[in-house]
């Protein structure tokens, strides 16, 4: 049962202010890229992607966090981002690898509440905006068939283009560089629909100029497991996406007012995906929720995925 591959390494959607920042994550959010859609092509030609994203998290009131200067606790936040972009497949190969180029440009909704201030001082705010997030450029994405099986590298760069306002709960910006490479190993059973995926990468940031903050780099990966059953005409795909995200190095700078503040969290949940072939063509739409746990020094909550994908 041989089945088209597809990438989508998302974009910036980014819950920027939403996820503690700028303390304990980076551009890098969980679901990016774990499953059979997000895996990089290996036929010459284009493929378009459209992607929506809903996070709902909250954090308690004794811990705080660093959002955009401030020091929030008792948080609270949503966020949608809507994403469209592309990439393309060479005809000739990289080094035995098929190579392909591509991109993202977000759309971001948020909003959040929050209590600011200790003691007399403290006091409730809430926050919300909207806008361009930050556009992640993809110059590097290579992929190697060997038989069933796939060897993946991939550097996403995500640039600071969203907006980004000093004393705000919410920006659509995060207003920072961040590199991450990536590499991964894959399994597409040709005979008995079993697909199988796992990727781990390095998101490596650079200074936030405007509060004086380097948040650290942190380590991801992602495993799947899915099973692909001939369904009408086309095939579904039933299984599981799990992660684990580890701020590795602590944040710097004079910003950095709670120290290292390592952030950490975990999650596991189902994928639900279907394939469609059209002629030469393929369609993939996927689903797919990620509750967390285990989490440090970040919001906790869920993450809603749908992604569509039409490669040409």
């Amino acid at each position: 049962m041989h089945v088209t591959r597809t990438l989508t390494i998302l974009g910036t959607i980014l819950l920027t202010s939403l996820h503690a920042e700028e303390g304990g994550a980076g551009h890098y959010v969980p679901g990016s890229m774990a499953t059979l859609i997000d895996l990089p092509p290996t036929k010459p030609g284009w493929v378009i992607e459209s992607v929506y994203l809903r996070y709902e998290g909250s954090a308690s009131a004794s811990r705080n966090l660093p959002i955009g200067g401030l020091l929030a606790a008792n948080l609270d936040a949503t966020s949608d981002a809507a994403l469209l972009g592309g990439f393309y497949t060479f005809d000739d190969q990289v080094a035995g690898a098929w190579y392909s180029v591509g991109g993202f440009l977000p759309y971001v909704w948020m909003d959040a509440t929050a209590t600011v201030g200790v003691g007399p001082l403290a006091r409730a705010i809430s926050d919300s905006d909207d806008g361009l997030g930050d556009i992640t450029l993809i110059p590097l994405l290579m992929g190697w068939k060997c038989g069933d099986w796939q060897y993946n590298a991939a550097l996403p760069i995500y640039a600071p283009t969203g907006n980004y306002e000093v004393g705000r709960l919410a920006n659509t910006g995060r207003n920072y560089w961040t590199f991450d490479p990536t590499i991964g190993i894959s399994y597409n059973g040709a005979t008995n629909g079993l697909n199988a995926a796992l990727h781990t990468g390095f998101a490596i940031n650079t200074e936030n100029n405007d509060t004086n903050y380097q948040s650290g780099t942190v380590w991801h990966t992602e495993l799947s497991v899915q099973q692909l059953l001939p369904v009408g005409p086309g095939f579904l795909g039933i299984g599981f996406n799990a992660f684990y995200y580890d701020q590795i190095t602590g944040d710097s700078g004079s910003g950095a007012r709670l120290g290292d503040f390592e952030g950490r969290t975990s999650g596991i949940g189902p994928v639900i995906s279907y394939v469609l072939p059209v002629g030469e063509n393929t369609f993939v739409a996927e689903a797919r929720w990620l509750p967390e746990f285990d989490t440090q020094n970040r919001l906790e909550g869920d993450y809603f995925w749908l992604k569509l994908i039409y490669q040409f």
